[in-house]
């Protein structure tokens, strides 16, 4: 006797949207997540238009009061730029408020949650065994969105997890009177680069994405701002005019970030979200990937419980669907990223973008899905 149709290992924005559309037709679902929910959690937080239809399906709607963004700038800490509208544009919300939201929304379908940590996840007769410290569920499929990095990646002994990182993501959000509203801005430093946008209640999203080798130069967030981040005129004039929020006493980081390539199908589970791949952050499009994983594993677990698709055939089908989605703007962004990286080829390339205008917008592009079919 099976408790549940599906669990689902992880409440970011990958499990809580599969936990809704599930919900709507019909799947019982239990959610298992180590920590309560809303929290804050390093992130852009810039969700791409592409998603919007696939919302409004779902019945869920930000709206008005998220902050509407259609331009995008880029400055090298030499002081140049280069700048143009984005391709669909997007909006600003923080993890805090879509998890919330989404989080409510499971709620109200009658999705089932328990906060705790996944210790197991056994697979046997076609069907899993799922543990945790208090209790023991059963379910037909088990959906990964466990994030960048987990204990289930250990548990599972997938290749990235096995390789030190030398990434450190870092995030505020900062009070400014002078950032616009309608505005994504880039730039860079050594070692890394940031990205600054605004969500909800007029707050601005600071995140950025920096190696150990240049972070263990000064060894803390705010020195490092000061002393390395601050060498780029654009992101000096946002910090020296910009204090961070009441709910950010000091900024939050993660360690250990890995881009390398993930399988899309472990153990039997459906990898999604940055489970099963993580594009880089200047692509600025993370979150839209995750909805849209959420939505390509949903439906083939519809048709799986519905018996149109046996499980050999499902897998197989998601790993190509998500590879069909996906590939070309994960491989994009790592090419990206080595450019961002190399200052003289960077300063070079942004010589080639200010002369064309058409090849900035076409570059976002490559690493954003069209709007979404529903």
């Amino acid at each position: 006797m099976l408790d549940y149709e599906v669990i689902i290992i992880g409440a970011g924005l990958a499990g809580l949207t599969a936990a809704i559309h599930l919900s709507q037709n019909s799947v019982s679902v239990l959610v298992l997540e180590k920590s309560p929910l809303p929290r804050h959690k390093v992130c852009g937080e810039y969700i791409s238009n592409e998603v919007r239809p696939y919302f409004k399906s779902l019945g869920i709607d930000f709206g008005k009061e998220y902050p509407s963004i259609s331009k995008f700038r880029l400055q090298t800490t030499s002081g140049r730029s280069t700048s143009c509208e984005l391709p669909l544009g997007g909006f600003g919300i923080s993890r805090y408020a879509i998890d919330n939201g989404l989080y409510v929304k499971s709620l109200e379908n009658g999705v089932k949650f328990r906060f705790e940590n996944v210790e197991d996840v056994v697979f046997n007769n076609n069907s899993f065994l799922v543990e945790t410290k208090s209790g023991r569920f059963h379910s037909k499929y088990v959906l990964g969105c466990f994030g960048k990095r987990s204990t289930m990646d250990k548990k599972f002994n997938r290749p990235f997890i096995q390789r030190k990182s030398p990434w450190l993501g870092i995030k505020g959000h900062y009070y400014s009177k002078e950032f616009p509203h309608d505005l994504v801005a880039l730039g860079t430093f050594k070692g890394g680069y940031g990205g600054l946008s605004m969500v909800e209640d007029n707050k601005v999203n600071f995140c950025y994405l920096v190696s150990y080798e240049s972070f263990k130069e000064i060894g803390d967030i705010m020195g490092f701002n000061e002393k390395i981040v601050s060498k780029n005129p654009m992101l000096r004039a946002f910090l020296e005019h910009s204090e961070l929020t009441e709910d950010f006493i000091k900024p939050i980081s993660i360690s250990q970030i890995s881009f390398e390539k993930k399988r899309a199908v472990e153990n039997h589970m459906l990898m999604c979200g940055d489970s099963a791949g993580l594009i880089h952050p200047l692509c600025g499009n993370g979150m839209a990937m995750a909805i849209t994983s959420a939505k390509l594993a949903s439906e083939i677990l519809i048709a799986g419980l519905k018996g149109s698709i046996d499980r050999d055939n499902l897998e197989k089908t998601y790993s190509i669907k998500w590879k069909n989605e996906f590939s070309k703007r994960l491989a994009f962004g790592r090419n990206f990223q080595n450019l961002f990286l190399k200052p003289f080829l960077l300063e070079s390339g942004l010589g080639i973008l200010r002369t064309n205008q058409k090849l900035l917008p076409y570059l976002i592009s490559k690493t954003h899905g069209k709007p979404m079919v529903v």
